[in-house]
């Protein structure tokens, strides 16, 4: 049985997080790579284009949260912690997160991407022109790069698609060339 078809069935054909049941699509919680059961949900449209900032907060569609927020899967709490962590000035927000519960490695998952971090302290990457770079963004290579430890070269012009962040270097983006997970300085890409 495929991921998605496991999703499918552990959820009942509804979005993980608003139990929608439109448009429904398999969605993996950065930073994994790998698809597969423990790393991914499934989420509406509507959820994903807000989780991957393609529109708008709308903080009372998330209100779902405070029932998803129990789920028995740990992708599932962790997108609901990041989100809830995203909107937590709200108010309501925050005293879900004082009733949540993650246990310790969860948690350390949940904030490998920041959204606990104020924004003044967080860690900003920025593109050769820079434009601000986001978990799940795409890229492409500006000059030709070698690869160290490889007899590799990624070419100028090659796309890298959905790029992960190192949340401890504002230099340093992770990212798909070919078959091989390199790590890429951001002055060598442009966001697409």
């Amino acid at each position: 049985m495929s991921v998605l078809q496991t999703l499918q069935e552990r959820s009942n054909n509804a979005c993980e997080l608003c139990t929608s049941t439109e448009d429904l699509k398999q969605y993996t919680i950065p930073p994994s790579l790998n698809e597969n059961v423990a790393n991914d949900i499934l989420v509406c449209k509507t959820c994903l284009d807000q989780i991957e900032g393609q529109t708008d907060m709308d903080v009372n569609h998330w209100r779902c949260l405070n029932d998803s927020m129990w789920s028995e899967h740990v992708a599932v709490q962790i997108m609901a912690w990041r989100m809830l962590q995203r909107l937590r000035h709200e108010g309501w927000p925050q005293d879900l997160l004082d009733m949540m519960y993650l246990d310790d490695e969860a948690l350390a998952l949940a904030r490998v991407t920041g959204e606990h971090e104020d924004a003044a302290n967080k860690v900003i990457h920025r593109d050769v022109n820079g434009v601000i770079l986001e978990s799940g963004d795409s890229v492409v290579l500006v000059k030709d790069l070698k690869v160290k430890g490889s007899s590799m070269v990624a070419k100028q012009g090659t796309a890298v698609r959905n790029i992960r962040l190192d949340r401890e270097n504002a230099e340093f983006i992770e990212g798909k060339v070919g078959a091989q997970q390199i790590v890429i300085i951001t002055k060598y890409v442009k966001k697409l």
